[in-house]
């Protein structure tokens, strides 16, 4: 249904508009007057950075495992776990996995994603037929759920700085230049409304100097947004230093034409040199506070960042928790603990903390994704304001509350590109779409 929504609460361009203000709405609940949406209602957010497969493995990996050489849980033994699940995956149950991972977001106020998509071939590394079969999966389940969706087909060559070669439970991911710029080319024809495909670099680790470049000097690396995790492991740094001489984010500023169509995954190891530079390059940083907690990775060094400028995006990566709340909830309190302050996310033009993360979140996951400017009324969240953590919320504490007070759901409704997908904070297909996740899942752990 579309029409034009009256609400004395929009938030337009970082302030809510008084009463009487009309903007057009790409849908208003069925049934319903348009006044009905009254009280507050938000542009959606963007999921800067997800691996949808790894919903399924959520709560899986919270025992300890130790590897032969290590001195305590890690990253690295995680990834063990993670290996274990993708192992056994196939379309359907990507598409299953995903489909579900999707409504959740949706759910939580995502109304894009930026897939990162490694998880192509068969588990002996054999591509399917077609090759684009794991990505049709993800394009279909984003379809099915109705959330906008960032293809980052993603390229993974080597085991480490040394070069070594895949491992054997590698070897699902792995590609050729040649055969991913194939891939790319094939997804590249199927963009348009809700679909756009990017180009994700695994790592510096997996990626080798050469082919990056021949990578970003074809025509196909000259649209669409560039994503590539680094400096998420102390690990990682040590071993680029020892490789290339230099600190992984310092090597690709040196190597690379950062600009705005950059997304740094995580780059939570870096220096002061490093976090000046990578700001002002306009380069976004996707940061995803409750996966970096969840294995481990350390503290971003946000307030430096953010004094020189720099861009934030949010993400839920292994989606061990799927919630905007938590990511920006998590993102300051993390610098809360480590400075031993308050409110370090609010600025001179800004002292509201839950509203300029909100939306700092907002601009820098459009730029992640990809996204032009477009009508404000593309994707809505439609916040209670029935809800008793709402009540008698001046609209500058509205989004200091959302983020703040607590962990009740407040997203009462989602319209996306002219669909209402969730209504009083269900989707409309969640039933339908958990049997299914929940049969995949009997598979996958069978």
């Amino acid at each position: 249904m579309t029409g034009i929504l009256r609400t004395p609460n929009f938030w337009i361009d970082g302030n809510w508009k008084a009463a009487g203000h009309r903007v057009a709405a790409s849908c208003v609940p069925d049934g319903a007057p348009e006044a009905s949406w009254h009280g507050w209602v938000i542009p959606g957010l963007v999921n800067a950075h997800s691996h949808a497969f790894q919903r399924a493995m959520a709560g899986l990996a919270e025992h300890r495992v130790v590897r032969a050489g290590d001195a305590r849980d890690s990253f690295w033994s995680w990834r063990e776990t993670m290996y274990t699940l993708a192992a056994r995956l196939d379309p359907e149950t990507l598409h299953a996995v995903a489909a579900q991972a999707y409504v959740e977001m949706l759910e939580a106020g995502y109304t894009q994603v930026c897939e990162f998509h490694y998880l192509h071939h068969a588990p002996d590394g054999k591509p399917y037929a077609p090759p684009s079969a794991m990505s049709a999966a993800l394009i279909g389940a984003a379809r099915e759920a109705g959330i906008g969706l960032t293809l980052l087909p993603t390229l993974y060559m080597s085991g480490g700085f040394d070069r070594r070669p895949l491992a054997a439970r590698q070897q699902r991911f792995a590609h050729t230049l040649d055969r991913f710029l194939d891939l790319l080319a094939e997804l590249r024809t199927l963009q348009g409304p809700g679909l756009n495909v990017g180009i994700a670099l695994h790592s510096l680790r997996a990626v080798p100097p050469e082919a990056l470049h021949a990578l970003l000097q074809s025509g196909l690396a000259a649209q669409g947004p560039l994503h590539i995790h680094i400096a998420e492991q102390a690990a990682e740094v040590d071993d680029c230093l020892a490789a290339t001489g230099q600190r992984p984010v310092a090597w690709l500023l040196d190597h690379a034409p950062l600009d705005a169509r950059w997304c740094l995954v995580h780059a939570t190891h870096m220096d002061a040199a490093e976090t000046a530079r990578l700001a002002r390059s306009g380069a976004v940083v996707a940061l995803c506070p409750s996966t970096e907690a969840n294995l481990g990775d350390g503290l971003f060094p946000f307030g430096a960042y953010l004094d020189a400028g720099g861009r934030i995006a949010i993400g839920s990566d292994s989606n061990v928790s799927i919630s905007p709340v938590e990511e920006l909830r998590w993102l300051e309190y993390g610098q809360r603990l480590n400075q031993c302050a308050r409110n370090l996310a609010a600025g001179a033009q800004q002292p509201h903390t839950g509203t300029r993360l909100v939306a700092l979140a907002l601009a820098g996951g459009r730029q992640a994704a990809g996204l032009d400017d477009t009508p404000m009324d593309a994707a809505l969240l439609h916040l209670d304001a029935a809800h008793v953590l709402l009540a008698e919320r001046r609209p500058e504490e509205v989004l200091d509350s959302w983020i703040f007070a607590g962990n009740a759901a407040l997203v009462r409704d989602v319209c996306v590109g002219g669909r209402h997908l969730v209504r009083a904070g269900q989707h409309v297909q969640r039933e339908a779409i958990a049997r299914r996740y929940r049969k995949a899942l009997a598979r996958l752990r069978a």
